[in-house]
């Protein structure tokens, strides 16, 4: 019996989508068109969005000619219109394994700071479905949990009781005017929330998202300008770690630089709260471009940690982080120093097909679990231009596909966790790891 695939689906100049009635779903690995595996196929999830690929015809499977085709215009009766792909952008929780197939060389202008991934029609199920898998089952981050009609009072409440507190007034306008749902939760005093510290950074990422060059997409937050004081960290932090549901405070977010460049605020910070209070997690996220600095973190009562990559090798990295004043391996030396001091570890990898499933990524990642002993990767979609990023990565062909990565290191490491959150210290290490994935 033949394979049914799923449909091409793309969008008029309107933004008006549609499914075509023969031609069917395609998806890219790099810069190599390819066929959606079954496996790979999933609903599109609740919360997620779809995009218009502006001035770039999608790629199609003809069954008939057997064979990619780029298709440009489709014909309605006499006429013939233009035609774009289309992309998803998926709710949190779930890591691509195929990125939009379309024509890039055509685009006008480098696309803004998302994750795109392939979407198309699955007739038989009557939905759109994404090549994706879910990483994490954690549904706290779920979009319906954020519902801004309440937000306005608990932020203006909390402004009341902290008044001069800088922090307090930045993390309100990231709520409010910047819609991030950790700094929602402070103000539901409940789960995990950010600690922004850093004005400054020491990497200079292609895909940053609080500071871009004016040539560039446009950034989604605005850094934080100021060095909040070991008080006002602590003013927010204690409560929340006494009072809230699964509470974690974290360093290290989007809408600053690295927190690693305030390590010793963050160190008095973090010692005074946990003097304050045994209850909750203190998480730090970083580049971990500074080893001594994460020793000096570690001696101060920090739980986890958690170390931003895009990859595991060092070219790629300093191609998309473009580092200031230190070295690949000093972010190597910081993995190994947290998890050797006994601290949850994780890498923060910024995937993407092709770049993260290429073969020689594959090996040198399975090297990196096993000498380090780390204890979780979240698989986090990077949020690139995929056409820029396959360029500037100088990617030339695929990958031995983003699910298969999965596969290889659950194989290997049965224990290693997968993930998109970061976790309370009572869920480090759950009963059924060696089971963890695939989530269902």
């Amino acid at each position: 019996m033949s394979r049914r695939l799923p449909k091409m689906i793309y969008a008029d100049q309107k933004g008006n989508i549609f499914d075509h009635p023969e031609l069917c779903m395609v998806g890219m690995n790099g810069n190599v068109p390819l066929l959606p595996e079954d496996v790979e196929l999933i609903p599109l999830p609740e919360d997620s969005r779809l995009f218009t690929m502006p001035a770039m015809p999608p790629i199609a499977w003809d069954s008939r000619k057997k064979a990619f085709v780029t298709v440009d215009t489709i014909r309605e009766g006499k006429r013939s219109q233009r035609i774009q792909a289309v992309s998803a952008f998926m709710a949190p929780g779930y890591m691509r394994t195929l990125l939009p197939a379309c024509d890039y060389s055509a685009k006008t202008s480098q696309l803004p700071l998302w994750s795109y991934t392939a979407v198309g029609w699955d007739q038989e199920r009557d939905c759109f479905v994404v090549a994706a898998s879910k990483v994490d089952g954690n549904s706290n981050w779920n979009p319906v949990n954020y519902d801004d009609r309440t937000l306005d009072p608990l932020v203006r409440k909390m402004l009341k009781e902290m008044p001069g507190n800088r922090l307090m007034e930045q993390l309100s306008r990231c709520a409010v005017d910047y819609h991030c749902f950790a700094a929602k939760n402070l103000f539901y005093r409940r789960w995990e929330v950010p600690l922004p510290t850093s004005p400054v950074c020491n990497s200079a990422c292609l895909g940053c998202i609080s500071l871009q060059e004016s040539e560039c997409c446009p950034s989604n937050h605005e850094r934080i300008s100021f060095v909040p004081t070991p008080e006002e960290l602590c003013e927010i932090a204690v409560p929340h770690l006494e009072q809230a549901e699964q509470a974690i405070v974290s360093y290290g977010q989007g809408c600053e630089g690295d927190p690693i460049l305030q390590a010793d605020t963050i160190a008095e910070a973090t010692r005074r709260m946990k003097k304050a209070t045994s209850r909750g997690t203190v998480n730090f996220n970083s580049n971990g471009s500074l080893p001594d600095r994460i020793s000096q973190l570690c001696e101060a009562g920090m739980d986890s940690f958690r170390f931003s990559m895009n990859s595991v090798r060092e070219e790629p990295y300093n191609r998309y982080y473009r580092p200031r004043g230190y070295a690949f391996a000093n972010v190597l030396r910081s993995v190994n120093i947290a998890k050797q001091a006994g601290h949850f570890t994780m890498i923060n990898y910024l995937v993407s097909p092709g770049v993260s499933d290429a073969p020689q990524e594959v090996e040198a990642l399975l090297r990196f679990v096993g000498e380090t002993g780390l204890d979780m990767i979240q698989m986090r979609n990077l949020s690139i231009d995929p056409d820029y990023y396959n360029r500037e990565m100088g990617v030339t062909g695929q990958g031995i596909g983003m699910y298969h990565l999965l596969e290889r290191l659950k194989q290997e490491f049965p224990r290693l966790q997968f993930g998109y959150y970061n976790r309370t210290r009572e869920n480090f290490y759950p009963p059924d790891l060696e089971s963890s994935w695939p989530v269902r």
